[in-house]
């Protein structure tokens, strides 16, 4: 084990991998290190994993010594990781603690509103209660996660939690895009049914909503522009609740707008202001529902363009000792977090070092931050 650790200590040395901040790593073939636990069967003796060695002594004690975790142990570690975010949530940014408040008023109004609806038989405020519930859930959802994204890498989740501020705005950005749809679809009920008033219990519940989301909207005003540039997962997040109560305030100002153009007698307001808020929200949600869709479905990363990753490839195959670049795969864990892995085929008895070289250095400056290389003999 003390030979393994000296000779990956030299190879990153080599490499200059060594550093805290820099992840990267790159199967080699080189002979001078075998790993003692590893099956034949998943990884051949001589085929070594040359990987930051702060990270590798880690992971290589952990298989060695660790036996397999029991049940208990998995309970305990859930629990903990369910104090750990309530305790993250007390603690947290401004954020966090402005998100908090506004979903407490909007529990507390959607609740007013579901017993006022029930104790008065009024269905379209229990209607308008079980819509504002669900969204209070999904931001509440939003919340969690922007708590548990701050927990540290561990043995399970070896990239850390960042991504679920992804799948919190991916969360999000469906339900406004459902919510687009059922406007739609009301409108069209609507026109249908040719209803020409609303009821004044429902404006009263319009005016109190569009209220309470403002407030929403003033507290995430710093992401209110709807083609935002993603610098991590926050921003993402972050914005997600922005154009959720966002979507909610149009959705409020168009109902009170209808019931406005009603009074003076224009025809089919409903219908046009139901179809407009249903075009705005959808306008709004689709560039984070593309953004958000392309990470989850790992598309290749939109910040670094096609032609430089076809450049790159140009270059390695133009080298004497490359036969073939082939599994060329790059997407993005989290916006500004590139990953990447290529197959090289070299030259029988060429050296690797020089290649692993000159490809890590291409794709670091081409803002890659982890990246793997794995070289085989033609």
């Amino acid at each position: 084990m003390e030979e393994a650790r000296e000779s990956l200590t030299s190879i990153n040395g080599d490499f200059g991998f060594g550093g805290a901040t820099d992840r990267r790593f790159a199967f080699s073939r080189q002979s001078s290190f075998q790993h003692p636990h590893t099956p034949s069967s998943f990884q051949p003796p001589h085929t070594p994993i040359d990987i930051p060695a702060h990270g590798l002594h880690h992971h290589l004690y952990w298989s060695a010594h660790d036996d397999k975790p029991s049940a208990s142990l998995h309970k305990s570690s859930f629990s903990s990781f369910v104090f750990s975010v309530f305790r993250n949530v007390r603690s947290g940014n401004r954020f966090m603690k402005r998100l908090f408040l506004m979903i407490s008023l909007n529990v507390a109004y959607s609740t007013a509103e579901l017993l006022i609806g029930l104790f008065t038989g009024r269905i379209g405020l229990v209607s308008d209660a079980v819509h504002l519930t669900f969204g209070c859930g999904l931001l509440t959802f939003s919340l969690f996660v922007m708590a548990a994204s701050r927990k540290k890498v561990d043995r399970e989740y070896t990239y850390g939690y960042k991504r679920l501020e992804v799948l919190s705005a991916f969360t999000n950005a469906l339900f406004l895009l459902f919510m687009s749809f059922s406007l739609a679809v009301e409108a069209l009920h609507a026109f249908i049914q040719d209803e020409s008033e609303h009821k004044h219990y429902l404006i009263v519940s319009a005016v109190t909503n569009l209220f309470v989301n403002l407030v929403g909207v003033w507290f995430f005003r710093n992401y209110a522009r709807i083609n935002l540039a993603y610098r991590n997962a926050e921003d993402m997040n972050h914005h997600s609740v922005f154009l959720h109560v966002l979507a909610d305030s149009i959705r409020s100002a168009g109902l009170i707008l209808a019931s406005w153009l009603l009074s003076i007698r224009v025809q089919n307001a409903e219908v046009l202001c139901l179809g407009l808020v249903s075009v705005a929200v959808f306008i709004l949600v689709l560039p984070l529902f593309r953004a958000t869709g392309g990470i989850l479905l790992q598309m290749a990363p939109p910040s670094i363009p096609t032609t430089a990753f076809n450049k790159c490839l140009r270059q390695i195959s133009a080298r004497e000792d490359v036969m073939e670049v082939s599994q060329v795969r790059f997407w993005e864990l989290v916006p500004g977090h590139v990953v990447g892995s290529l197959v090289v085929q070299v030259k029988k008895g060429t050296n690797d070092r020089p290649i692993l070289e000159f490809v890590h250095g291409l794709y670091h400056d081409l803002g890659v931050q982890d990246l793997t290389v794995q070289t085989d003999d033609a």
